[in-house]
């Protein structure tokens, strides 16, 4: 009796059952000879016996985890590994299967699965809906993964949903909710497709969902920063409870922020920004009147933390917050997540490494919290060769195609708000043209690949003084790969760095402590003129706020009619006349109309 289970089981899905050193090390003692001698019973059951004395039997319909070895272990051992490998080194070769979707599962196997009060608690998810962004299998991988605004679904084997693999807790509902999600991408005509974004069940989001806002988002439009009162803040503490009630996750995040640069701006810190708070302004009330699939526009009506039962993270670097503090980023499956305010020592020890926890939590925003505990544990490795084997999701060797994606998205004021959404590795073969603006402290550089280009930037920041000398010398040591956020401008991929690996290892410039000044050509930052002219709106319109619309000074409306000229001279007329409309009436909404078509325009020049 042939066991398909065992021969669709690739290395990389044995690896998300175990660790990829497991399977590593079991490959080369079959490649040295310690070969098991199988047997398989007519019920199907494999049995491998090593020379060692150790047997181990792999029974049909059972994980391997759950399968006898003599040897010990309580979870996958590297001996079920060796006999999954040893099988399927004695099979011949057959045709490839026929593709499987995990939409064929119905929902009476998912009953036969978990019970129906498991698959009731999933169907109110359901009923709230979802986003998320699926990978089909194809000839050449056949695992089917579903991404969740918490977790992230692989089913290892086609049709056996007992190899399904996922970090949360409550495995049976991310399963029904990824079987769903491959239902309705199924159901939806097209074309044959590897990789979709769909919205399950749920309705259309209408803006009388975010009502209590407005009152609150008006007066503080008409106080600004500079008065806003303290005691406006408990209203807002209050509207932020009830939202995060409601699991509307995104403005409540928006609300936090908001709070956060009031504070800021109270205690006359640096982290206080006016064009950071007048897009939040502007944000929270592009989340009030839009309209489309609830997971996008407000949040998923997932809860707000979801504890991971045993999650496998590989550090893509970090970058330095404050002079104690770093945010640190992972990739895990296809997505990347990121552990805000970390403890600089801390940081420093995990930033290139790969980490094995048993006691994380995952956000619906995709931040990650490792904890500490007694019972769960966490460990770190060095991060090695893995950034070679990250998913080509998260993988850029075509510029070009990233580039013409990013034009593709819809606006990040109504996209989902997800940390580190764009941050992604970047395949190198060649860097050119390195040089360094000391006008505007920024250290640029030419990054090709594969016959495409695009422009790496990296400014100076005091709370990370020796970043740009670490990366400097990074980039002349020949890097393979860059991890960092990436944006389009004008066209060109722009690659903010976060990390780079080179021969010598991982470097992450933030956290860089011994390095030495490098000698760099000098460079000019030019910036054309409609870049140039909306910049200036946007710092105009962002200071009427920061004073108060009920607050403006004469000279401050003459400023913005001068900039609505030079943006109607560049050819932007729309934008033109909606901030001219601001000048001319200075209220609420014409503030709000001008400052989106402008964040709007930025993101798409």
């Amino acid at each position: 009796m042939t066991r398909p289970d065992l021969l669709a089981l690739t290395p990389d899905a044995l690896a998300a059952l175990a660790n990829r050193g497991l399977v590593k090390r079991a490959a080369k003692e079959l490649d040295a000879g310690v070969v098991p001698a199988l047997d398989t019973d007519p019920a199907g059951a494999v049995q491998g016996k090593f020379p060692d004395g150790t047997t181990t039997t792999l029974p049909p319909n059972t994980t391997l985890d759950a399968a006898r070895c003599s040897c010990g272990a309580t979870g996958v051992c590297r001996h079920r590994i060796a006999v999954v490998l040893a099988y399927q080194r004695t099979q011949e070769t057959t045709a490839p299967a026929e593709l499987w979707s995990p939409g064929a599962v119905t929902d009476e196997d998912l009953t036969a699965l978990m019970g129906e009060r498991t698959l009731r608690r999933a169907r109110r998810a359901l009923q709230a809906g979802y986003r998320a962004k699926l990978r089909h299998p194809t000839a050449a991988d056949q695992t089917a993964q579903a991404e969740l605004p918490t977790c992230t679904v692989t089913f290892l084997v086609p049709g056996d949903l007992s190899y399904v693999h996922t970090d949360a807790v409550n495995k049976d509902e991310a399963t029904a909710l990824a079987v769903w999600a491959f239902r309705e991408a199924d159901a939806q005509s097209g074309d044959t497709k590897n990789r979709d974004t769909v919205d399950v069940g749920g309705s259309p989001t209408t803006a009388t969902d975010l009502t209590a806002v407005t009152d609150l988002l008006d007066q503080l439009l008409l106080d600004g920063a500079t008065n806003a009162s303290e005691v406006l803040d408990v209203a807002w503490q209050r509207l932020h409870r009830d939202l995060t009630a409601q699991r509307l996750h995104w403005p409540a995040a928006v609300i936090t922020d908001l709070l956060a640069q009031l504070a800021a701006y109270r205690r006359r810190g640096a982290d206080y920004e006016a064009e950071h708070f007048a897009a939040l302004l502007t944000e929270l009330h592009a989340r009030t009147t839009a309209t489309g699939a609830r997971a996008e526009v407000l949040g998923p009506d997932e809860p707000a933390e979801t504890p991971l039962k045993r999650v496998r993270l590989t550090a893509l670097g970090a970058r330095l917050r404050t002079a104690t503090t770093a945010d640190v980023y992972f990739a895990s499956g296809d997505v990347v997540l990121v552990q805000r305010d970390t403890a600089v020592r801390t940081g420093q020890r995990l930033a290139a490494s790969n980490v094995v926890s048993e006691s994380a939590t995952r956000s619906a925003s995709r931040a990650v919290t490792l904890k500490t505990s007694r019972v769960a544990k966490t460990s770190l490795t060095p991060v090695g060769t893995a950034w070679d084997h990250l998913p080509q999701a998260l993988v850029i060797s075509d510029y070009d195609a990233t580039a013409a994606h990013l034009a593709e998205l819809p606006p990040r004021q109504v996209r989902a708000r997800v940390e580190a959404e764009l941050v992604r590795a970047v395949r190198v073969t060649e860097v050119s043209d390195l040089a360094y603006d000391p006008a505007a402290q920024r250290l640029t550089a030419t990054l090709h690949h594969a016959g495409t280009t695009c422009v790496l930037e990296a400014t100076h920041r005091a709370v990370a003084p020796n970043a740009l000398d670490a990366l400097a010398a990074a980039l002349h040591a020949g890097p393979t790969t860059i991890t960092g956020a990436v944006r389009r401008h004008r066209g060109t991929l722009v690659v903010a760095p976060l990390g780079v690996h080179t021969s010598a290892g991982v470097v992450v410039p933030d956290l860089a402590t011994d390095t030495s000044p490098q000698p760099l050509p000098p460079g000019v930052t030019a910036t054309d003129p409609l870049s140039a002219a909306v910049d200036s709106a946007v710092a105009v319109l962002a200071e009427a706020v920061h004073r108060g619309l009920d607050h403006l000074p004469h000279g401050l409306l003459a400023r913005t009619r001068e900039v609505a000229a030079r943006l109607h001279r560049t050819g932007l007329r729309s934008a033109a006349a909606q901030v001219t409309a601001f000048a001319d009436a200075p209220a609420s909404t014409t503030w709000l109309s001008a400052y989106l078509r402008l964040l709007v325009t930025a993101d798409a020049r």
